[in-house]
């Protein structure tokens, strides 16, 4: 069964909270260096990835993965 955040203790709280940070400065940083690399340099149009990119985890993830040209 699925806690609330009133029943989790304050260290399950605290990695909870860690957790959505490190995901909105991964999607941040994904967002930040499509904005400032040319688009020669991404595979498939920039517009595309915008939405890509709001995916949990694996939208930002792709985007590094598979969006940059090498």
């Amino acid at each position: 069964m699925t806690k609330s955040r009133q029943e989790m203790t304050p260290t399950g709280r605290a990695v909870l909270g860690l957790v959505g940070l490190v995901q909105v400065v991964f999607a941040f940083l994904a967002f930040w260096d499509l904005a400032h690399r040319d688009a020669s340099e991404v595979r498939g149009p920039k517009p595309a990835w915008i939405p890509a990119i709001l995916v949990n985890w694996i939208g930002p993830a792709s985007y590094f993965l598979f969006g940059i040209r090498r």
